[in-house]
């Protein structure tokens, strides 16, 4: 079996999960190369190996070669759902203190962001902004319209993994695209989650409308929310 890597952004937390086996050859040079693309911005990586039937001792050391590399660039790597032979050969070779190790995808991401102060993530909850949608295009388009603004933004590509953000996170305001697919369970949990956070919804149209007045006119929308929301605490 060939090792498949599926890659998502779960606010500033890079997920990636690993089908297959890391074996010596094409396997280990693949994630390898995978990583260090991701490290051209992003400093914050979980592996998630559960699916993982096979690990060689190449491809152990290739797990470490690829945490080594994150460090170095001032970033970090965790793992999650480690299968349990996986964590048996890790504690054997006593590699398990080298790895930050978590249960879930959710433990994983949570843990980047209990490394903020929390002064911090007060300090910066008016100004911070989560936009979820499922145009990856728009998403990006949305997240450096928010951050040019001056904004601290967090994306999210589907509404589980924005519920994960919101429960580590106090966001002054939501954006949220249609059509998001999810369980009515997620759904629900989702805007119990948010609280008194306001949601701004994108409307279908909107990655077909003209690119500047689209922008300007969702960026209005969150500094409206944004002021109200301030004044109202004043």
């Amino acid at each position: 079996m060939l090792l498949s890597l599926e890659t998502r952004e779960v606010g500033r937390v890079t997920v990636i999960r690993c089908n297959g086996r890391i074996v010596s050859g094409p396997e280990s040079e693949l994630l390898i190369s995978h990583v260090a693309t991701l490290l051209q911005d992003r400093r914050a990586i979980v592996l998630h190996i559960g699916d993982v039937v096979f690990i060689d001792s190449s491809g152990l050391g290739t797990i470490v070669r690829t945490l080594t590399s994150v460090r170095q660039k001032g970033g970090d790597m965790k793992l999650c759902n480690v299968p349990e032979r996986t964590r048996q050969v890790l504690q054997l070779t006593n590699l398990i203190a080298l790895f930050d190790s978590h249960d879930s995808e959710e433990e994983a991401v949570s843990a980047f962001y209990r490394k903020r102060a929390i002064e911090e993530v007060k300090a910066q909850a008016g100004s911070t902004v989560l936009c979820v949608n499922r145009n990856l295009d728009v998403l990006a388009y949305l997240r450096e319209l928010m951050r040019r603004a001056g904004y601290e933004v967090h994306t999210s590509a589907s509404l589980a993994d924005a519920l994960m953000l919101t429960r580590v996170m106090k966001f002054g305001a939501i954006v949220l695209g249609p059509e998001l697919p999810s369980s009515p369970s997620v759904r629900q949990n989702f805007e119990r989650a948010c609280g008194d956070t306001p949601l701004l919804q994108l409307g279908k149209e909107f990655s077909g409308l003209d690119a500047g007045e689209a922008g300007s006119d969702i960026l209005q929308r969150v500094m409206e929310t944004l002021k109200t929301k301030t004044a109202g605490k004043t």
